[in-house]
């Protein structure tokens, strides 16, 4: 269970990183999606977008959410496929999981990706593995405020 003090504190990062509680990029967000899928069949493995997904990236999409402890190390909030083979390695851990997922941004210094999947939590493809964010959105802010150590995605796999 969170603490309102850790409630609070990502409350006031995600404010001061340029989110607000009616923050919407609407069209904007749309066009985000398709481009990430154009991307993914050009891989040869097209994605389909996740509702849950979706909703993350209209809500915190184009954010640049920066962890403050340590410089340098950030969370963009843009739907990417980003290199050949990516999206197959999506597949793959979505395969492992049992449910869709879909990305809605990278960790800025080595492009792993933030993935989302059908029931809204957060998973990371890193080239070292998959590992499991949080339960929602807000669980995987919170623990990415705190440094907290990501479990390795295989413990969730059906």
């Amino acid at each position: 269970m969170t603490s309102p003090r850790l409630a609070q504190d990502v409350l006031l990062w995600l404010t001061a990183n340029g989110w607000s509680p009616a923050r919407d990029i609407g069209e904007e967000a749309g066009e985000l999606v398709r481009v990430c899928v154009q991307h993914s069949e050009r891989q040869g493995v097209p994605l389909v977008p996740v509702l849950a997904a979706v909703h993350v990236i209209r809500t915190y999409g184009r954010l640049r959410l920066p962890q403050p402890n340590t410089p340098g190390v950030a969370w963009v909030m843009e739907p990417t496929v980003g290199y050949e083979g990516d999206a197959a390695a999506i597949m793959q851990l979505a395969a492992g999981l049992g449910t869709a997922l879909f990305p809605v941004g990278y960790e800025a210094t080595e492009g792993g990706l933030l993935l989302v999947d059908e029931k809204g939590r957060f998973f990371h493809l890193h080239h070292t593995g998959g590992y499991y964010l949080g339960n929602d959105e807000f669980d995987a802010f919170a623990r990415f405020l705190q440094g907290l150590s990501d479990p390795d995605a295989e413990e969730y796999f059906v």
